[in-house]
């Protein structure tokens, strides 16, 4: 008997270890979420669905058979400024109390964000053995705690829900070259085609129809010649347009032909909330509005800068740096980037944290994890000096680090000024590096952020297929 209870107690000490592992994650996932929830609040300005109670109060009013941009936001100036496909898609919203919208799309903005990052963080926990669930579990209140998050949520604003729908075409793309088990063993023609991933391109093409800045995705499409995801991508965007102008010809007409080009309906370039191009240069300016000349030359340098260096990446085989540098262009060329725009530095933070691990792997001798040790053919890989390894990678993990810290802090509200009554140089050039710190991080991205090769190709597979059918023909 004694026998038989000492090997029932070390059957069930596994199953003890494990599940003490799994309690000690979860409170490390809820102190980092604790964490997370102080950080807003100490770094994050007060939030009351200021965005979300316009967009309430916009398809409140057009629910009520008024004209939908003529809508004006009590004691503001402000009015409704996406076009009518949005207003479509924001139309059930009426049923709801505007706090309620916000809350119902601050859970929808973190579901979707957790996803994502499932999608972006699965090929890398995979490589290094970590469990999907707590990576997530951490990633995701991180993520949140930063200022472009927190300011959607906050706001009431779309767009973690725009980058979950770009992203999600990223996946597709992924999938499409892939062609895995998912795909092989599916037991429908609805799961082969998800899995197929020849939907790729509906996400940017909805985008697209909500925001136009998602349209530099089709022009990154285009230039790498993934053809069929950028006609998915036209296709879907023009047909949604051309389907809400047989639904709502007099708001489509209004919106092409009026307030699509009122750009003072979205505020004043200078304003510090402004972390695009446009707005840094109408701040050093020390001007209301933006230098034209210089904006447009240093944009197209900048447009033909990320495009390039995003084509690079593709080819390398990284398509998460390719559409992050895309996302980031995007932010950086166009007049208007407000803080909660700039969605893009989460993959970039991502990117730049595994680009570290990566390096520091390869300078210790270690092959990439799962290819079963660290020699080829029976000869010992050779290791360098100890003290490399430290260093290798340390100043991507300090670029990883310093992105997040810089976003998480947000040092532009401690300086923020108004044009005409107080200078943007009011606290030296130490206020204006700091009122515009955010904005020159993204070029500083778009100019030097590191791809990884070889570390998610979504071409490769297709490029085989292709030279084999060739060799077939011959």
């Amino acid at each position: 008997m004694p026998t038989t209870v000492g090997r029932r107690t070390n059957r069930l000490a596994p199953t003890s270890r494990v599940d003490r592992r799994i309690v000690v994650r979860l409170g490390v996932v809820a102190a980092v979420s604790y964490a997370a929830w102080l950080a807003i609040g100490a770094f994050g300005r007060p939030y009351n669905f200021f965005d979300m109670k316009i967009y309430h109060g916009a398809v409140l009013w057009w629910a009520g058979g008024n004209e939908l941009y003529d809508f004006v936001a009590p004691s503001t100036t402000l009015g409704f400024t996406y076009p009518p496909f949005a207003a479509l898609v924001m139309l059930p919203m009426s049923w709801l109390p505007v706090d309620g919208a916000g809350f119902v799309n601050a859970l929808a903005s973190i579901g979707a964000l957790a996803v994502v990052l499932a999608a972006l963080l699965r090929p890398i926990v995979d490589r290094l053995g970590w469990p999907l669930w707590f990576t997530v579990g951490i990633a995701t209140p991180l993520a949140v705690a930063i200022e472009p998050s927190r300011e959607t949520l906050g706001y009431g604003q779309v767009n973690l829900l725009l980058f979950a729908l770009i992203m999600a075409d990223m996946v597709g793309l992924r999938w499409r070259a892939k062609r895995g088990t998912h795909y092989e063993t599916a037991d429908s023609p609805l799961a082969r085609f998800v899995y197929s991933g020849a939907w790729a391109g509906v996400g940017i093409g909805l985008a697209t129809a909500v925001k136009l800045t998602p349209a530099l995705f089709v022009a990154y499409l285009m230039l790498t010649r993934q053809w069929r995801a950028a006609l998915t991508a036209v296709g879907t965007a023009i047909g949604v347009t051309i389907a809400t102008f047989g639904v709502l010809g007099e708001e489509s007409r209004a919106y092409f032909a009026d307030v699509l080009w009122q750009t003072e309906r979205v505020g004043a370039a200078d304003m510090t909330a402004n972390q695009s191009l446009a707005g840094l240069l109408a701040r050093l300016y020390d001007s209301i509005e933006t230098p034209g000349l210089l904006w447009l030359a240093f944009s197209v340098l900048i447009l033909a800068l990320g495009l390039s260096r995003a084509m690079s990446a593709r080819a390398d085989g990284d398509e998460l740096t390719a559409f992050t540098l895309v996302g980031l262009t995007a932010n950086v060329i166009s007049p208007i980037s407000w803080s909660h725009h700039l969605i893009w530095v989460i993959p970039a933070i991502i990117v730049l944290a595994d680009a570290a691990v990566r390096r520091r792997e390869a300078s210790r001798g270690l092959p990439p994890r799962g290819t079963g040790g660290p020699s080829a053919n029976g000869v010992p890989a050779l290791r360098p000096p100890i003290w490399y390894p430290t260093l290798t990678g340390l100043r991507h993990g300090i670029g990883a680090l310093g992105l997040y810290l810089l976003f998480l802090i947000s040092p532009i509200w401690p300086y923020e000024h108004q044009l005409p009554e107080v200078s943007h140089y009011q606290d030296g050039l130490f206020g204006a590096l700091m009122e515009n710190s955010l904005a020159i991080a993204l070029i500083v991205l778009v100019a030097a952020l590191p791809w990884r090769p070889g570390a998610e190709p979504a071409f490769y597979h297709e490029r085989l297929g292709r030279t084999a059918a060739l060799a077939a023909r011959r």
